[in-house]
């Protein structure tokens, strides 16, 4: 199959004008980017609510997402989607409680804050090792995964050979994300969002439609879809029901740092908070980019992933149809870009424009994030303290395409999606809790964050020697399957308790300067606060009143919500109106409940 034909020349006019817009705004803001690093990554803290919640949702849907969607469903049914659902926990956390301290505190990167809730050596070695351990691996890995994605598309639907793939999308991206900075890489989004829905919303209805489909009613009723469309898993299934919804709703959310997703807030969606007008445009930023990300977006991915169990029911059919394609790249996850070889001229080329603006958005995103751990947590304060705007600015272009380069030749190695989103899930587990936490709990210090990463790296390591892995998980190991993740958890967790408790506490001066800036509250900071009053030195405000159980109230009613309406617009789509009109009440009760929460914890969205 040759789909490089089938794109007509109104397809092509299509991406080209995308590409040329694109462009055309990085270029256009260049200059007023270029006047300082403040410009450059927080395009000086000016930004409203809106403008940067749809930036969060055009980030987060990234070329490989519903590439990723597709070989969840594929593989364990839309159930298994529970493994990023889970995460709308965390988000709503960020929301009600962690977005207000993060603005407060007014730090550049969110790994700034390190040397403002820790002290001495040991926080400046915390904050320069993880911009190099986020910043540059971390960061390559995530952008590697994108990359990935747009290969197999291009393969598949342009022909086109991998590092052909990798410097014609690369290039345009590397450009304008260098030369816009943040302020291009944001006006951006807001386009790449309407794009990307458009195609995603267009190819699902296109595609269910199929005759091979059918329609909604005959892909239902298929064979080798009728077991894969349950919302919820099957509870007479322990293991999948362990595995699929337990461990994520459970452990999942708050232990593991996964980008996007972090435990109290952090990476991209940290920098977006600090680009904000002042806390309110924070708070109502990310939880506008929750609502969008969490209800809005799924169904399309999922409905084209169930189509294409019926077009191509496993991965001999999709090696049939395109031959070209390696047997290193051969996965369930290249389902996605096969259904879309299937749509006609004008909605293939919005639709191809629409993976683009998504590979766009995350990869500048990312470029621009990851620069700014490089500029600000590496380059200016171990390197050159006394560099000027115009030299930072440099330096962040100059790393901005160096990030580029490296992720591009990862994604060159790399089989599928879903391979890549594993590993961050694991090497990351057992350290969300230590995000959480820090803020609210004085005895964290530098040493418990500097043991838990390196404990949960090197145990995540361990468990890829398949020996190992095979003698501890499994059908001949000591635990189940399910059990690895928990069980890199439980040791993590219990190694960073362990070196807390034997390690110092943080000088009382750090601690105090920390509490007065942030006002966090709560009675892990009671120890702290009594003793200041002992001393007569006065660090609390008094106007400031501690909300975080109302805040976790209003986090409760959001996931209600938003998980309400998410599963009712899945009920409706399945036709059962049973389920999906109670639904559709809980989520409009639970959304005036929270709109009363709201203005208890004092929030308002300007």
């Amino acid at each position: 199959m040759n789909c490089l034909m089938q794109i007509s020349t109104l397809d092509w006019l299509i991406i080209f004008l995308f590409f040329a817009i694109s462009l055309g705004i990085g270029i256009y803001v260049s200059k007023a980017s270029g006047k300082s690093a403040n410009e450059y990554f927080l395009s000086g803290r000016s930004m409203p609510w809106w403008l940067l919640g749809l930036s969060m949702v055009a980030t987060t849907f990234s070329t490989d997402t519903p590439n990723l969607v597709t070989d969840i469903v594929r593989t364990n049914g839309v159930s298994g989607n529970w493994v990023w659902w889970a995460f709308l926990i965390t988000g709503l956390l960020t929301v009600f409680v962690y977005a207000k301290l993060w603005r407060k505190s007014n730090v550049s990167t969110d790994l700034e804050f390190y040397e403002l809730r820790y002290g001495g050596r040991p926080a400046r070695f915390l904050r320069k090792f993880r911009a190099i351990y986020l910043g540059i691996i971390f960061n390559v890995i995530t952008m590697s995964a994108v990359t990935l994605a747009a290969i197999k598309i291009g393969g598949i639907m342009l022909g086109l050979e991998p590092w052909q793939t990798v410097i014609t999308a690369g290039l345009v991206t590397v450009t304008f994300s260098a030369v816009g900075g943040f302020k291009g890489v944001v006006y951006t989004d807001v386009i790449l969002f309407f794009v990307a829905m458009a195609g995603a919303i267009g190819a699902a209805v296109y595609l269910v439609n199929l005759p091979e489909v059918g329609g909604i009613e005959s892909l239902l009723e298929n064979k080798n879809v009728v077991d894969k469309i349950s919302i919820l898993p099957n509870f007479r299934d322990r293991e999948a029901l362990i595995a699929l919804l337990i461990i994520p709703l459970a452990v999942q959310w708050w232990s593991s740092w996964y980008p996007g997703a972090e435990p109290g807030g952090g990476g991209y969606i940290a920098q977006r908070m600090f680009a904000a007008k002042d806390e309110n445009h924070a708070i109502g930023a990310t939880f506008f980019f929750n609502i969008m990300h969490y209800a809005l977006r799924p169904w399309p991915w999922i409905l084209v992933a169930l189509a294409s169990l019926v077009v191509f029911p496993d991965l001999e059919s999709i090696q049939q149809a395109f031959p070209n394609i390696t047997s290193d790249k051969l996965g369930n996850d290249l389902a996605y870009p096969a259904m879309l070889t299937k749509l006609p001229t004008g909605l293939l080329g919005l639709v191809l424009a629409s993976l683009i603006s998504a590979y766009m958005s995350t990869i500048s995103t990312q470029l621009n994030w990851g620069s700014s751990y490089i500029v600000y947590d590496f380059y200016q304060t171990q390197i050159n303290p006394q560099a000027s705007q115009k030299r930072l600015v440099a330096v962040g272009r100059l790393s901005t395409v160096l990030l580029m380069v490296l992720s591009a030749l990862l994604a060159l190695l790399l089989q599928n999606a879903m391979q890549l989103f594993n590993l961050l899930l694991v090497f990351g587990a057992g350290t969300g809790l230590i995000f959480i936490l820090r803020w609210f709990w004085w005895r964290i210090n530098a040493w418990s964050e500097i043991t838990a990463m390196i404990a949960s790296g090197l145990i995540s390591l361990i468990l890829t020697i398949p020996s190992i892995k095979a003698s501890l998980f499994g059908a001949d190991g000591l635990m189940p399957g399910w059990g690895e993740f928990p069980f890199v958890v439980a040791v993590t967790t219990t190694l960073w308790l362990i070196a807390t408790f034997i390690t110092p506490s943080e000088d009382a001066s750090v601690l105090r300067s920390f509490y007065k800036k942030i006002q966090p509250g709560g009675p892990g900071w009671e120890k702290i606060v009594e003793a200041a009053k002992k001393e007569d030195v006065q660090i609390v405000d008094e106007n400031e009143g501690w909300t975080v159980p109302s805040g976790i109230l209003a986090m409760l009613l959001g996931c209600t919500m938003i998980y309400s309406i998410m599963f009712c617009t899945g009920y409706f789509i399945y036709g059962n109106f049973k389920l999906a009109i109670p639904l559709l009440g809980l989520a409009i009760v639970s959304g005036f409940l929270l709109v009363k929460i709201w203005k208890k914890i004092k929030v308002i969205i300007l």
